[in-house]
Order: structure tokens, then sequence, then C-alpha cells
């Protein structure tokens, strides 16, 4: 198992030097790569070329790209030359995001996602492969008909063209499609007890193009907090679990809502997001189950986070990467310390 480090989102000036000095320290310490997210606020591209300029070996990915936001194209012509200018360092994560942001932020309608992100995935590899791009379907239609438009192909001679993409997925459906069309998967909330129950799905997927779980990664999202006692530890987690499972989304979708409810934690869920949706964000904080937070993250001391990362091993994740809750960069560095003492001892390392 390799270990990774995902950065989430970036509010501002000062938070952006935190991640440049915690991605430097993860390179040091052999991590295999940092991710950065996007929402509605800094974009992925601008802060992986950022971090490309400031690395050398580590690789980086979007995690997650918003299908949405861009046209396919745009976006291979993007992983191309993000992945040219780092030297093959990059890795394309991808999702269809949400409802609100798709339709609220983006003005794209969250309809047929998963027909949307095979489309989607079938024309950014043909634009990597460079070849002559011809593509219609019901989402993309490559040249448009009827029109000027010509078929091109990319002009970038890339770093690679088989550059490896990731989806970010949670129903069954999507894990099923995201074992058939990608190379890894983008995982969140996931406990190592029922990873079975997920890869079984992605396993589904890849059957039926002919290949088995062997190179495929699973990389999920975990949070971090070392220290003596994992209730306290426990505590920095609240926050991060409650926005999801309470605010990512309406009411009526909420994909983390339904993975929580999906885990046994239903009535816990309605609770944390009847009180975020609601604003009364502290009570949906201390809603949020210990087990829950126990079971989908890395609390405790260097021991504990030892024996939690040889369950994640055995479980068959390929890719670790740990989201840190720290005060400064000096505590990050830390934690990050602490996690590779904690792999070391583990002994489930690549």
């Amino acid at each position: 198992m390799r270990l990774g480090l995902n950065l989430g989102y970036w509010a501002n000036a000062d938070q952006a030097k935190r991640n440049l000095a915690l991605v430097q320290e993860a390179e040091r310490l052999g991590f295999s790569v940092a991710w950065a997210a996007e929402a509605y606020g800094s974009d992925n591209p601008t802060t992986l070329a950022w971090l490309a300029a400031q690395t050398s070996t580590i690789e980086l990915g979007s995690a997650i790209m918003q299908i949405p936001a861009r046209q396919p194209a745009m976006t291979a012509m993007t992983a191309a030359t993000l992945d040219t200018l780092s030297e093959g360092r990059f890795r394309l994560g991808l999702g269809v995001s949400g409802p609100q942001v798709s339709e609220g932020w983006y003005g794209v309608a969250f309809d047929k996602p998963l027909a949307r992100t095979r489309e989607y995935i079938d024309v950014v590899r043909k634009v990597l492969s460079r070849k002559t791009v011809e593509h219609s379907g019901p989402t993309y239609q490559l040249p448009l008909p009827g029109g000027p438009g010509k078929a091109l192909k990319l002009s970038l001679h890339p770093y690679r063209t088989d550059i490896p993409i990731y989806l970010a997925s949670i129903g069954p459906k999507n894990l099923e499609l995201t074992g058939e069309l990608a190379d890894g998967w983008l995982a969140i909330f996931l406990e190592p007890e029922s990873a079975h129950e997920h890869l079984d799905l992605i396993a589904k997927g890849r059957a039926k193009v002919g290949k088995t779980l062997d190179g495929f990664d699973v990389a999920p999202s975990v949070p971090l907090v070392i220290g003596p006692e994992p209730e306290t530890c426990a505590e920095l987690v609240r926050g991060y679990a409650s926005l999801y499972i309470g605010g990512m989304g309406s009411k009526e979708q909420n994909f983390y809502n339904r993975l929580a409810t999906r885990m046994g934690y239903g009535e816990a869920a309605d609770a944390i997001q009847d009180h975020f949706l609601n604003k009364r964000y502290r009570e949906a904080m201390a809603a949020v189950p210990f087990e829950f937070i126990d079971r989908t993250s890395l609390i405790g001391p260097v021991e504990k986070v030892a024996e939690r990362l040889t369950a994640y091993a055995e479980a068959g994740v390929t890719t670790l990467s740990v989201s840190v809750f720290d005060s400064d960069i000096e505590d990050g560095v830390a934690t990050l310390r602490g996690l590779a003492d904690a792999m070391e001892r583990s002994g489930v390392g690549e």
C-alpha cells in the first residue's frame, strides 16, 4: 500500500502556503501522490500546476475535476498539459459533482450522470490518444452536425497518451461503472470492514471488459488525526463528517447521506442533515457518532493508526490518501511524519 495526501479545498493564500509545505514534506517522506479538490472556489488545475513547479517526484491528482465544469476536450487538453509539464506525474480524477453545484454553479442539468460520465471519458481518451475526435452521443457531439465544425486532433504531443483516470463514485451503479471505465477509484468514508461490498461492484464492472482488480488503484481519502485519545482526535473530524453527511446536497439528494445510511447510520444521518440544513452546525457535529468517525478515519496514537493501516491494506486499498486536520504547518508536518512512522510499523508499505 502507498500513501497519498488529500489537500481538499483551498480557502485563501495562507492555506496555499500550508498546502505547499505539506506536499513538499509528503514528497520527502516518499508519499506517492497529492490530490487537490475543487467545488466552487479554487480550481484544481491551477493548483496542481503550481505544485508541479515546486516538486519533482510526487504525483499530482485532481480529486476531482468536475465533469459539469468543462467540456471533455478541454479536460483532456488540461490533463495532457499538466502531465507534460510535470513529466508524467498527473492523475486525472473525475466526478459528476452533485445537483446543487452542477445546476446552481455551472448551469448544467444533473441528468443521466452515468451516461454522461461514459461519454465524457470516451471523448477524453480519444483526445489523449491523438486520434481525430468524432463523437455522436446524447450529451456530446463532435463536431456539431450541420455547421462549420471540423473534426480535430490534439496538437500537443503529450508526455503520455494513457494518463490514468480515476472516478469518484459512491452508488452501486456508479461503482460498477468505475470498474468498467476507470483505472482507479476515489473513495470517501471507506471502512475496511465493508470495503469488499464496494470492491465486489467494481470487480463486476472490471469483468465486463475482461479485467480483474489487478492493477486497479483503490484510493480512499481518509481523515487523519494523531494523538493520545481517539475520542479527542475525533472532535476535529466532526465538522468534516457533518458537512458531507448533512450539507453536501439537498434533503432529497445527498449521496454521502445515503452512503452513511447504507453503512447502518440512517438515524444519525437524518439527524445530522436536519441540524445542518437548519444551520444548527454544532448540533450537526455532535450528532456524528464516534463509531462512524473511528471506522472511517485514522485517529489516535501511532500504534492504533498502524493497526488501521494494516486493516486498510488487507481490505484491498492500494493508495491511502489522508486529509490532515492541523492547526498550523508545523503541526501538519508532524502529523505526516507520524503517519510515516505508523506505516513503517505496520509493514504494509510498498
